[in-house]
Order: C-alpha cells, then structure tokens, then sequence
C-alpha cells in the first residue's frame, strides 16, 4: 500500500478529527443511501455503519478505524457493545465468527455478507484500509471448497480481527453482535468501544 491512499484516507478525515479533538462530538452523516457515525477520540477515528446482513442470529456492523495519533492503539471486537435497556450486548471474537459459519453458513451467507460489505465499506469516501478487508479478502481467496468452508474462509477476511495499529494507519472489519431469536437487527441501543482508557460512546439508534 503507497503513502498516496493514505494520505487520502486521512485527508478525507481531517475534518472529522479536528471536530472531534475539541468536542469528542459524534458525527453522523449519509453516503450512497447509508448512514455513518465517526467520532475522534485522542487521534483515533472510529466510523461505525449498521450492515443489512445477518446471520445465525447474529447482526453486523462495519467498522472503519483510522489512526491519526503517534501512539499505537490496539482495537479488538471484542472491546464493542452495543448497550440496551434490557442489557449489553458484546460482539463475538474473529474466531467464534469463523467458527459460527462454519457451523451455519451457506453459499448464500457469503454472497450476502461479501455485498453488503463492500457496498459500506466502499461507500466512505476515499476510504482506504492499510490493513483491512481488501489485504485480508486477497489472503483468503481459494477455490474448490465446500459452501460451509467457503462462508468461513470469507466471514475470516470480513470479521474485524484483533489488530494493533501504528501510527498513520488504518484498518476495518465487520464485528458480529449477537441479537436473540426474537430480532434479526439491532435497534434501540447504541454501540459501546473501550481502548486504552478510552470510551467512544455513539449515539443511540430508533427503536424499530
């Protein structure tokens, strides 16, 4: 990955981590049809998108971080919440998401998972990931595998991964919330990340 991406995807988010250095103030705004929320805490830019996927009762939500700062920051999807009155709800790591599909995917989990991923992620302006979807997507390219194999080969490179990011760098991935049998999507919360001493609380989503 050259310098020249980056640079981009930082130019983009220049305005959002001024704002956010002085105010720690969620932003929401709306790009092809789909709504984001970004918010900057310390140099470390978090934009979060609800998917339309689900799978196994499980929702999904894209997260794109970026890192602006001179420090290293670790992101793990286990460190997301999405905070309900009836309770919090916290996302799986990568691991339990491969093994999920494994146990429940199918052709069509992947088809779904891989569009509408894409369809977020490519949906931020100049969004370019140091070491996101894009590298992970290449790595687990294969052929001749059964549907179940193919569904986790693909939610491995969707699934966010534990990832320690230096400075100047960016990554993504999609984090597996869990939603019950009674709901397929999540609503009437908002979405909890704690790093390094740090709370990116967003705002709340309308109950559907």
């Amino acid at each position: 990955m050259s310098a020249r991406p980056v640079r981009a995807l930082f130019g983009m988010l220049a305005l959002f981590l001024a704002v956010g250095s002085l105010c720690a103030q969620v932003i929401e705004y709306e790009a092809n049809g789909q709504k984001y929320q970004t918010l900057t805490r310390k140099g470390l830019t978090v934009i979060v998108t609800h998917l339309s996927s689900h799978v196994a009762g499980f929702a999904l939500i894209q997260v794109s971080v970026a890192n602006g700062s001179d420090v290293y920051w670790t992101v793990r999807p286990e460190s997301f919440t999405y905070v309900k009155p009836a309770g919090p709800l916290t996302a799986i790591s990568a691991n339990q998401v491969v093994d999920l599909l494994l146990d429940h995917g199918s052709h069509s989990d992947v088809v779904k998972l891989v569009t509408s991923y894409e369809n977020t992620l490519y949906g931020i302006p100049h969004m370019r990931s140091t070491n996101g979807y894009e590298q992970r997507r290449q790595n687990a390219m294969t052929s001749g595998i059964s549907a179940k194999l193919e569904a986790a080969v693909m939610a491995s490179a969707i699934a966010l991964a534990e990832t320690r990011i230096p400075p100047g760098q960016a990554t993504d991935g999609a984090i597996f919330v869990p939603t019950g049998r009674e709901s397929k999507t999540l609503s009437g919360g908002r979405l909890v990340f704690r790093t390094a001493g740090e709370t990116f609380e967003f705002n709340p989503d309308a109950e559907k």
